[in-house]
């Protein structure tokens, strides 16, 4: 049935989605879902994405720890098998299938999704009415220290990259998903990540410091030349969850040049870290309008994090981007900072992330 819920009047491109590792998991689990057809499981496909006005953004390929776990339920942040250290060669197999899975939906699309390399590539599949995605990886976890595999992956469209999830691997250390918690846990990067960061410098791949600790994030920020970006990040003074940044860190991102992008879970965004659904959008708003006064209009984008976070109820799935959108607007915020923070902001950082 068409949908019942206003579409963004305008372009959304958002900085993070785990809908690849949706679609695998699913998949592996004998429930292979066609992204091009309508669905109720998961929170992006085709289809709704083009009732809602999303236009594409930073598709993550990331590698579970506990990849049997039951995808259908919220994810546990106290279990310790869902942080498990994953080997190298284990998680470079899935990254590879996900970037397939990537490969083969663009493929099929009839040149209605395609995979971006620069800034203009998506700025130009967004006015051409397609599907643009950039690949990320969360989770460094596929790279070897000799970068071979790094290499390869910008060959084939990588163009930004988290270090770590919420687990230690060889080039840093990742924040557990705790409240009420500060991002300070944990050492910084090792050897090998500060080498990473120079590397993904030289090859124009943006850095990614959501789920980085405080240590690691403050190294990587005395060693980049090239913007920081939090694909899927919030504030925390408003939610004081070890996921969010402090103003510390916001000023940092602002200083580099970079942005934060929005997530939607819940458990990032309300003051108690809870995981109830219904929960005013005005709470996004909350977080919106602080970065805003913080960073600037030109600092400011989304990260929901679609198929991999517990929606508040107001969203549901990528069709529900309409309402977000007019609580950002009811909250006063111009058509020209919607714009920005709806698409153009990416856009301008992956173009800075590349100079």
């Amino acid at each position: 049935m068409p949908h019942t819920v206003p579409k963004s009047p305008y372009p959304v491109f958002d900085g993070h989605n785990d809908t690849l590792l949706k679609l695998e998991i699913e998949a592996l689990k004998g429930q292979e879902r066609d992204f091009f057809d309508r669905g109720q499981a998961g929170h992006i496909d085709k289809v709704r994405a083009d009732e809602a006005g999303f236009v594409g953004g930073l598709f993550a390929m990331f590698v579970p720890s506990n990849p049997d776990q039951d995808f259908s339920r919220p994810f546990d942040p106290k279990d310790p098998a869902n942080y498990r250290p994953v080997p190298q060669k284990q998680a470079l197999d899935f990254t590879l299938r996900l970037t397939e899975r990537a490969e083969r939906i663009a493929a099929v699309s009839g040149d209605t999704v395609v995979i971006c390399r620069t800034a203009e590539e998506n700025r130009a599949a967004i006015e051409a009415g397609r599907m643009a995605i950039s690949l990320h990886i969360e989770g460094a976890e596929a790279i070897d220290t000799n970068f071979y595999a790094l290499e390869d992956f910008h060959r084939r469209g990588l163009r930004s990259l988290g270090l770590v999830w919420s687990r230690e691997n060889a080039f840093g250390f990742g924040v557990p998903m705790a409240h009420p918690a500060t991002p300070d846990i944990g050492p910084g990067l090792t050897g090998a990540g500060r080498d990473l960061v120079r590397a993904c410098n030289r090859l124009g791949i943006l850095l990614d410091v959501s789920h980085l600790n405080e240590k690691g994030f403050w190294d990587l920020a005395r060693i980049t030349d090239r913007p920081i970006v939090a694909s899927h990040s919030n504030v925390h003074s408003i939610c004081q969850s070890s996921r969010n940044l402090t103003d510390k860190q916001l000023d940092a991102i602002k200083e580099s040049g970079g942005l934060v992008g929005i997530n939607f879970h819940v458990a990032f965004l309300r003051a108690d870290g809870g995981y109830g659904r219904d929960m005013s959008l005005d709470v996004i708003a909350d977080h919106a309008a602080y970065l805003v006064d913080r960073l600037g209009e030109d600092r400011v984008a989304l990260g929901s994090d679609f198929d991999g976070c517990v929606l508040p109820r107001d969203i549901g799935d990528v069709t529900g981007l309409g309402r977000l959108m007019e609580a950002l607007d009811a909250r006063g915020f111009s058509s020209d900072l919607l714009e920005k923070i709806a698409w153009r902001n990416w856009i301008s950082a992956l173009d800075a992330a590349a100079a």
